[in-house]
């Protein structure tokens, strides 16, 4: 999503939670693979895979300059002949460690398997967040989880959008102090969809 889009977006959902818990969520997200250099793992559901969470945090991550942004997509099923980077499966979960971050998208409970790899990537020192429908036991795994109630004012694919907006906002510094390119256009967009001035 662009930023002329994603600034109409928050312009919609103004006076709404959702744009100040958003960037809330992904400045921790964002803290927790930066500093580390660690990598960040992003697994959905059996049902839900997150296919557009990925596409939206590796542009954020190119426009960043921030390659600790870019995920690997987790998937449940791998098909031989998948290219190498929709070719890793749960164990890479399995791997995970200190200095990871595991961002879990789970619009429904995910199943028991899931739940325990997620719990011992935890144990191991993975840093664990969480994009959920609200179920208990997801939150329970998570060090920072963001809900999104089904039957709420938004959906879940809003929010990621927000999300991954937010996470690759005022982090690459142009040289001499100058606003990053990223940063100017998101202004631009901000002062093309502010209502006009009034007029006395």
């Amino acid at each position: 999503m662009d930023a002329v889009r994603v600034a109409l977006l928050r312009e919609v959902l103004a006076g709404t939670e959702w744009p100040t818990a958003a960037r809330g969520f992904a400045r921790t997200l964002r803290s927790s693979v930066v500093p580390r250099g660690g990598g960040l793992l992003l697994v959905g559901t059996e049902v839900y895979e997150p296919w557009h969470m990925a596409a939206h945090l590796v542009d954020e991550s190119t426009w960043s300059g921030l390659p600790q942004l870019r995920p690997t997509l987790v998937r449940h099923r791998v098909e031989p002949d998948d290219p190498a980077h929709l070719a890793v499966g749960l164990g890479r979960i399995e791997a995970a460690g200190r200095g990871e971050t595991l961002l879990m998208v789970a619009p429904e409970r995910p199943d028991a398997g899931l739940l325990e790899r997620v719990h011992d990537a935890r144990r191991a020192g993975a840093t664990v967040l969480s994009l959920d429908g609200g179920d208990t036991e997801v939150r329970g795994l998570a060090h920072e989880a963001l809900t999104v109630p089904e039957d709420g004012e938004v959906d879940l694919d809003t929010v990621q959008h927000l999300v991954s907006a937010a996470a690759g906002e005022n982090v690459a510094v142009a040289p001499q102090g100058r606003r990053s390119f990223r940063d100017r256009l998101s202004r631009i967009a901000d002062q093309l969809t502010a209502p006009p001035p009034p007029r006395w």
